[in-house]
């Protein structure tokens, strides 16, 4: 597998010819290919949780959720049906998103035990167990996949959202959701973050663009070669060798890529760095999501 300390030159040269004429071109899938092959749909293993979600998930939260709440539930529905369709199962939310409702009714009918859904408490709430039950009301379903403590941006959130981490770690217990963990915004709670046990799922910024990620995006060591997000990455491979769940966000700039070679760019360097098990991607329509597929696809033969 080819990872993320390619040469600058070797990365922009590859990045360059998938990025030409034949971007949105259809991958050929002969009967020769191997039935082994990656794709974005594959179902995949969260961490050592033990939890299957598909490779690509579905974000609901562009622009904090303006984008996808502006479809309507009809188009909505149209969008997660579409993505499920194609083999996508993690759907990703969050209670600042206010899209909670939408999915509740874009996923009727659809088997909840295929369906890996995560959402996000910000903040500390006086009753978190009581925020979780709303949730689940809120979203239709007994019990939630993944719950992370949201938009950790201090050295010192472990500390300050210990309600939080106290009702989860219970909320676990009782099955009431399925594992716990921290969405983070700032190279301070994300170095924390690797070192308190308790996280079970990491979402952390991740793009070779340096948009909306934490830290410094470049450096140059004596070989010339160029590292992408030094610190970040350091991180994400301490998380790993911990075992822990890692899910990528922001792959595609947080929807400031409007480049075609700037996506392919960037899902290139997410699928090829071997750091992490799943990403987040927020969409508006149908195209964008098989846009997507097929990007992840090609980036996964390749690696």
């Amino acid at each position: 597998m080819k990872h993320y300390d390619l040469s600058r030159r070797e990365f922009l040269e590859k990045t360059t010819t998938a990025a030409g004429g034949a971007l949105l071109a259809p991958l050929a899938l002969g009967a020769e290919q191997s039935a082994s092959r990656r794709t974005a749909v594959d179902e995949v293993t969260l961490g050592k949780t033990g939890l299957k979600l598909s490779r690509l998930g579905i974000g609901t939260g562009t622009n904090s959720g303006e984008v996808q709440r502006a479809l309507g539930q009809e188009a909505f529905t149209r969008l997660i049906r579409h993505a499920y369709d194609r083999g996508i199962r993690y759907i990703d939310t969050a209670q600042t998103y206010r899209t909670h409702p939408l999915i509740r009714q874009a996923i009727k009918g659809l088997p909840r035990e295929k369906l890996f859904i995560q959402t996000k408490m910000p903040g500390v709430p006086k009753d978190p167990m009581q925020v979780l039950d709303r949730y689940r009301l809120e979203l239709g379903v007994d019990y939630i996949d993944s719950v992370l403590s949201h938009y950790a941006t201090t050295h010192n959130w472990p500390e300050e959202r210990r309600r939080v981490m106290d009702a989860l770690a219970e909320a676990k217990e009782k099955k009431i959701i399925r594992a716990k963990g921290v969405s983070c915004h700032g190279l301070p709670a994300l170095t924390r973050a690797t070192q308190v046990d308790w996280v079970d799922v990491h979402l952390v910024r991740f793009n070779p663009q340096g948009r909306h990620v934490d830290g410094p995006t470049y450096e140059w060591n004596a070989h010339g070669y160029e590292t992408t997000m030094p610190e970040v990455i350091t991180q994400v491979k301490a998380m790993r060798a911990k075992g822990r769940g890692i899910i990528g966000m922001k792959l595609l700039g947080n929807g400031d890529f409007k480049a075609p070679g700037d996506r392919e760019k960037s899902i290139r360097f997410g699928m090829q760095s071997g750091l992490l098990d799943a990403v987040a991607i927020g969409f508006a329509t149908p195209a964008e999501v098989d846009e997507a597929i097929e990007r992840i696809d090609r980036a996964l033969a390749e690696s």
